[in-house]
């Protein structure tokens, strides 16, 4: 089988190529950036090219990889690639990740219509229609936010859609999306009750165009309980939750409006329900963790990339059956693929290791971005997104000064303002944000997304002025 029509390599040269070796190659194919910090807290050694650690789903005898591939963040062609295609997702870049993942073990495929801004499934569907269909698993979602798509005809229309875009007649792993997002019960009664969208997927399940219907979950607790104590109406055939090793505990620490980990967890486990894991990096943050946490990750296992701990954290679970990544960069692939294939479950040491590790983590407040782009676009063209990932960035590396007193207060200065410009463009940074709020409805993390806006503003003002 061909892997690159260009490059004209069969699976055996392919894999000579790209699957041997420590870090290799592909940071370019994906344009990933990496800091001096970054590559201290990578992975070392070779990339197995078996062993993948696999979990069996109880309803269907399902073979699940227990790192599942995240399509959320596919990679884009560079906006200096000029012409209409600029921005637009880079298929044969995708297609060299699926090849590789699916070479190495990964079988588990999670896109949604909302992802990369629309395209996600198109790009999924045709990175995987060159495989035989027995050899994935496919997860989307019934992405239907907007209250323009919670009619029954346009949910109906973007559930049918899906098919079309994946190129498939059956969906192995169907999800209600962001369950507690927003108005919380009444959104969710709007989006999938009143309008009899969940008994029409009850039905599509029953005829096998479904194989698995789950739901994830997002922000009100209360739909969480319900959508649980109805399992014997509904009978959920698993349910993606967000869960790392800040969030075990600490979850409502960072977001108020959050859930400890270790609750939803255990609620799925009291029914045996399988889990499925989202942000096991919360985000990325714990894969960029301040450099004396990174240092003491480090010191613990030196060849491991910081990002494994928290992997091995969701891994470990014995109820979980897949772990979700968003692999933009070969790179990451190949670092998770040393950490599943196979996994070295965490002892009752390691874990009491990360407790201490997520104390300190809670003295570095960042904003819980998880960079889904849900918030996007802004209509007054703000790269929302990207302004709160590179305040976060500051924060853990310690170039967020409190006042003009502090040590190292010119070099953190101008470590921000300076990467501050090059993250953001001048006319998409926050001083544009005029507080419209259409923005916060969208955010899976309920974030007051306005409000940041105008504090990091203003803490750019003062940075400007020298008067912080």
């Amino acid at each position: 089988m061909e892997m690159n029509k260009d490059k004209k390599l069969n699976r055996r040269e392919f894999l000579k190529v790209l699957g041997g070796g420590a870090v290799v190659t592909a940071a370019a194919l994906c344009g990933c950036g990496r800091r001096e910090s970054d590559t201290a807290a990578s992975a070392l050694g070779p990339v197995p090219t078996e062993g993948m650690t696999m979990r069996t789903n109880p309803t269907t005898g399902d073979r699940v990889s227990l790192l599942g591939y995240g399509c959320m963040r596919w990679p884009t062609l560079p906006e200096h690639a000029g012409g209409a295609r600029a921005g637009e997702i880079d298929q044969e870049a995708v297609n060299e990740l699926v090849d590789y993942a699916i070479a190495h073990g990964v079988n588990y495929f999670d896109t949604s219509p909302a992802y990369c801004r629309g395209r996600s499934e198109q790009a999924t569907g045709v990175a995987l229609k060159r495989h035989p269909r027995k050899s994935y698993f496919i997860a989307t979602k019934l992405s239907n936010f907007a209250p323009s798509t919670w009619s029954r005809e346009a949910s109906l229309a973007m559930y049918r859609n899906s098919f079309d875009e994946l190129q498939t007649d059956y969906i192995d792993y169907l999800l209600l999306h962001g369950v507690g997002m927003g108005n919380g019960m009444r959104d969710f009664e709007a989006r999938y009750i009143d309008n009899g969208v969940l008994d029409f997927l009850l039905q599509e399940r029953e005829a096998g165009r479904i194989r698995n219907l789950g739901f994830s979950y997002h922000g009100d607790v209360a739909v969480f309980d319900h959508l649980l104590s109805q399992h014997d109406k509904y009978r959920w055939d698993f349910v993606q939750i967000q869960l790392n090793y800040m969030d075990w505990r600490h979850a409502k620490e960072i977001n108020k409006r959050n859930t400890d980990a270790e609750y939803l967890y255990g609620e799925l486990a009291k029914r045996d329900i399988p889990a499925i894991i989202m942000e096991p990096l919360l985000g990325g943050r714990l894969s960029k963790v301040p450099d004396h946490v990174a240092a003491t990750l480090k010191e613990q296992r030196p060849e491991a990339s910081v990002a494994s701990w928290a992997f091995r954290f969701a891994g470990s679970l014995p109820g979980v059956l897949t772990v979700l990544s968003g692999m933009t960069c070969m790179e990451h692939l190949q670092d998770n693929l040393r950490t599943f294939a196979p996994l070295e479950a965490l002892t009752d040491a390691d874990r009491e290791f990360l407790e201490r590790t997520a104390q300190t983590m809670l003295r570095y407040p960042t904003i819980p971005c998880n960079d889904c782009k849900y918030c996007m676009p802004c209509p007054y063209g703000l790269d929302i997104p990207g302004i709160l990932l590179h305040y976060n960035k500051c924060v853990n590396e310690g170039d967020v000064p409190a006042s003009a007193q502090d040590a190292g207060y010119r070099r953190a200065r101008r470590a921000f303002l300076v990467g501050y410009g090059r993250a953001v463009e001048p006319e998409r940074q926050a001083d544009h944000c005029i507080g419209c709020n259409r923005c916060v409805h969208h955010c899976p993390q309920n974030i007051d997304i306005p409000r940041q806006m105008r504090r990091i503003d203003r803490f750019v003002e003062k940075l400007k002025r020298e008067t912080l």
